[in-house]
């Protein structure tokens, strides 16, 4: 069960943060608060600043301006203490492919202070590896060395895992197998977790709050699903015949403006209180209507927030 933003002190709060490169600001006066149990999604463009506010966390930059707080303990002053229960993957993560993943794992505990056999395999356990916990990381599929680099970020028990973009480069299997484990982490681990990503699906399957970022701003932050209530709805209709369901859509421009022919039928972008003008219009028609599935969209949602970000700054 996951803890009331409301009624809980933030596990990650981040207050004016700011990254400048000479003239260039990576990222400007973020304030962002992360709660215990939240799988927060962290999206935007690329290039939009959310490696450099990774690093930022991770204290691995240091910032222009604010601070990073971590479980009460600011970054800046008490630099231990506050990565103390923190994990996390910073873009690809790297290994020695020659070495089995195993070894690759005792070899990162040993830099930490050293780690047991025991807790390597219950990583690898943990991602899915634990059968291939002592062949070569040479021989691993893209998919397999992301998990092998969050089993990394896990090695020290962490309460909280970032990660930064942990899907990119990986088939939509692949891409399953991450998603999944960021669910079990966050359900059966009680982790909380920080998920940098342009990859909006992904997101809105995984995550309970969520922040976007354009051109190093904060653009909106909260509750994925109050998010996707604000943004834009549209209808997935399906209905027969296709050439009569054109022509009646046409017909109704005023209250289903944008219209796109998809595989299987028709996405309507509309607002959701027209759909029974809508349907009652297409069986005036004659067409027969299979189904009508209202769906809000958090890429428009983005899309819609970035753009007109674009536009004033």
């Amino acid at each position: 069960m996951k803890r009331s933003a409301a009624t809980a002190e933030p596990v990650l709060q981040t207050s004016n943060l700011g990254k400048r490169y000479r003239s260039r600001w990576a990222v400007r006066a973020l304030d962002l608060e992360v709660h215990q149990g939240d799988v927060f999604g962290f999206l935007g463009p690329n290039g939009a600043g959310k490696s450099t506010t990774i690093r930022m966390i991770l204290s691995l930059v240091h910032p222009t301006t604010g601070d990073v707080r971590l479980y009460g303990h600011s970054i800046l002053t008490d630099r231990s203490r506050a990565l103390r229960e923190v994990g996390g993957i910073v873009e690809k993560p790297d290994f020695y492919l020659y070495l089995s993943a195993f070894k690759n794992l005792q070899a990162v505990g040993a830099l930490n202070g050293g780690v047991t056999r025991n807790r390597v395999m219950e990583v690898l356990e943990l991602v899915g590896l634990k059968d291939r916990a002592l062949d070569k990381v040479k021989t691993y599929s893209h998919g397999m060395k992301q998990r092998l680099g969050i089993a990394q970020a896990l090695l020290n028990d962490p309460q909280l895992v970032v990660l930064d973009e942990p899907t990119s480069g990986l088939d939509p299997q692949g891409m399953k197998e991450v998603r999944d484990l960021i669910l079990r982490l966050a359900r059966d681990q009680g982790k909380t977790v920080f998920l940098s990503s342009h990859l909006l699906n992904e997101v809105e399957l995984v995550a309970n709050r969520m922040a976007i970022i354009n051109r190093g701003d904060l653009v909106i932050q909260g509750s994925v699903e109050e998010l996707l209530n604000r943004g834009a709805g549209y209808v997935l209709l399906s209905a027969k015949p296709a050439a009569k369901a054109r022509s009646a859509l046409r017909s109704l421009k005023s209250i289903a403006p944008q219209v796109t022919e998809i595989e299987g039928g028709f996405r309507i972008s509309m607002s959701f209180e027209h759909i029974p003008q809508l349907t009652s219009s297409l069986v005036r028609h004659g067409v027969a209507v299979h189904s009508v599935v209202p769906r809000r969209s958090l890429e428009d949602l983005f899309l819609s927030l970035t753009e007109a970000h674009s536009q004033i700054s």
